[in-house]
């Protein structure tokens, strides 16, 4: 594996278990992850950016949803392959991820200082209670949080969407990952708020050099943070190339209809219908 690739996705096949039998959800998906850049994962809802993600953490549900197929490769190391115990010190130490719903993500009935706390336990043993401590406090006030002290003896309830999100960033870039999954998270917030979180994520990125999958289907944060794109499509990617060619010259006609409903101010407003179903079979040229 190159020096500047942190992580790659190779033919990753994933299905899931019903009463109907055994689905396939992602059909051979493929893209690579370089050093300090961002992915954007970009598609309609249900088409399989989500399950990619998890496949990728290993956090399928079990025994329904399982990796068939494929390879995750991080540093050199198949993912696929690994043990449940190593697989575990590898999440959120190495590889970690912040969900769309920080509501939902926090436990409710813990404070925030229990949460973070709990990260340290499991990856920094090493470290004591008042060290700690002293770091929480730094992680907070890293991602913008004020009164940092007083926050860590407060419940999730206690703070705003964007408090809480602010949180799952703490709590994710804790033990300095290489790789951060971004499955939506600015989704529920509101657009000021969305803005300073992309804003922290950007600076963030710079300060420690880690790569970022964004997971989105919003094309205005695609242009904001990502350097590569990936648009998914029915459980593969269908095309892949780097932001400015994706929004200057789409080659794949899912794309073209996606950049199409972008707002224009300069054009009339747009009626909003459904994208109709694209035969990827029917064009063997597109980027990927």
């Amino acid at each position: 594996m190159s020096s500047d690739l942190i992580l790659s996705v190779r033919d990753l096949k994933t299905e899931f278990t019903t009463e109907n039998g055994s689905v396939e959800v992602l059909h051979g998906v493929s893209f690579d992850v370089q050093a300090g850049k961002t992915l954007g994962l970009v598609g309609e809802s249900g088409c399989g950016k989500s399950v990619t993600s998890m496949s990728i953490m290993g956090l399928l549900p079990k025994p329904y949803g399982q990796v068939t197929g494929g390879q995750i490769v991080y540093r050199g190391t198949d993912l696929v392959g690994l043990s449940s115990e190593k697989m575990s010190e590898m999440r959120g130490n190495r590889i970690s991820i912040i969900f769309q719903d920080p509501m939902t993500a926090l436990n409710p009935v813990h404070t925030i200082g229990k949460q973070l706390m709990e990260v340290l336990d499991l990856h920094r043993p090493e470290m004591s209670k008042k060290e700690k401590q002293a770091y929480c406090v730094e992680m907070l006030t890293k991602v913008r949080i004020p009164m940092p002290e007083k926050r860590l003896n407060e419940y999730p309830h206690n703070l705003s969407g964007g408090m809480r999100q602010r949180v799952m960033i703490a709590m994710a870039l804790a033990c300095k990952p290489d790789v951060l999954i971004c499955d939506e998270p600015t989704t529920a917030l509101d657009v000021t708020v969305q803005a300073s979180i992309l804003e922290l994520m950007n600076d963030l990125q710079e300060e420690t050099g880690m790569s970022m999958i964004f997971i989105t289907h919003d094309l205005g944060v695609v242009a904001e943070v990502c350097d590569d794109v990936a648009v998914m499509y029915g459980g593969r990617i269908v095309e892949k190339a780097n932001v400015f060619d994706i929004f200057d010259k789409p080659q794949h006609p899912y794309t073209k209809r996606l950049l199409g409903f972008i707002p224009d101010l300069d054009c009339e407003p747009k009626q909003l219908i459904d994208i109709k179903p694209v035969d990827v079979s029917e064009f063997p040229e597109f980027r990927g």
